[in-house]
């Protein structure tokens, strides 16, 4: 029953696939051309109704038994807290940012972020983006997504407004505040580390990148980031866009200057993507960083814009970001 309901929640929001990015790339991109090579988020791999908390409405508890679960006033984000919080202690903070047209809820389902946050001890904080005309959800991140209809909600403001909350009722380390998103949730994750680095200590991104004026981006510290990317993924192109968006390895090699990175290694790949044979994905890692800080790319050799995830995808994301602390 549990996986009819799952698979509901996702049909609900499907229109769209990975299809073909009609983009010309020869061609300046205007919104109405750049809104067309996003697709609608379609859905999370069947069995990802392992991520219970999405489809049931299950936040976790807390001895207190008074800690909001849910915080943003009029535009609500959702709590998930451990049953092992103790608020004496700094905990780790994730928050999870959603594709364009898709929802936390979904994006949570997707990633079985709430049951694997939780095992771990980490706060999660699930907002929602802004509805455009079209009824999609997005975050106005860059100017190449995914505001098409020229809205203009400061999401920037918003988030650091949940994060500035989260620590008014929780203890939330502040040394270890993370950001995962996909697509327009890894644009923003992007754009948080650009705007509001001293909130931020590292972002995954799967599909997503960062502004193609290198001068839009100015962090005050440097930011740890981890960019996931498929080399077949059609929506948001892992050899980047011009006009439009850099590839996914300039996007991590700013960071990584930024962060005083001189050389890379090749490490033993890994299986990220379960619909593909084999360990695919190719571990480019950033050496002789600063301390404390990192930056790699993570290829799907093969891979598409929604990864069929493998069941030790969501842990390595988890794993690779509560490595990293100031």
């Amino acid at each position: 029953m549990r996986w009819l309901l799952a698979a509901a929640v996702v049909c609900s929001l499907a229109c769209g696939g990975d299809d073909e990015d009609p983009a010309d790339a020869g061609a300046t991109m205007d919104s109405e051309t750049l809104s067309d090579a996003f697709v609608p988020f379609d859905g999370a791999p069947a069995d990802a109704a392992s991520s219970d908390a999405a489809v049931t409405g299950d936040a976790g508890a807390t001895d207190a038994g008074t800690l909001p679960l849910e915080i943003g006033g009029e535009r609500p984000a959702k709590v998930v807290v451990p049953s092992s919080y103790d608020p004496a202690t700094p905990t780790p903070l994730l928050v999870l940012l959603h594709g364009y047209s898709a929802s936390g809820s979904v994006q949570d389902l997707y990633f079985g972020m709430s049951r694997n946050t939780r095992m771990r001890g980490m706060l999660l904080l699930i907002p929602d983006g802004t509805v455009d005309a079209n009824g999609n959800r997005f975050w106005n991140a860059t100017d190449a997504c995914c505001d098409f209809g020229g809205i203009g909600p400061d999401d920037v403001s918003y988030l650091r407004g949940l994060i500035a909350e989260m620590k008014s009722f929780y203890n939330v380390d502040a040394d270890r505040v993370y950001l995962v998103g996909h697509s327009n949730g890894g644009f923003m994750s992007y754009r948080m580390a650009c705007d509001a680095s001293e909130e931020i200590t590292a972002i995954v991104s799967l599909a997503g990148s960062t502004f193609l004026d290198e001068s839009r981006c100015n962090p005050t510290r440097p930011v740890s980031v981890l960019q996931i990317h498929g080399t077949a993924d059609s929506s948001v192109a892992y050899e980047g866009r011009p006009f439009a968006y850099p590839s996914a390895r300039g996007t991590v090699q700013r960071f990584a200057m930024r962060a005083g990175c001189t050389a890379t290694e090749r490490t033993a790949p890994i299986d990220f993507d379960r619909s593909l044979p084999g360990d695919e994905t190719q571990v480019e890692r950033w050496t002789g960083c600063d301390e404390g800080l990192a930056a790699e790319l993570w290829t799907i050799e093969g891979g598409g814009h929604i990864p069929a995830l493998s069941p030790a995808a969501t842990s390595d994301i988890l794993d690779w970001l509560l490595a990293r602390s100031f």
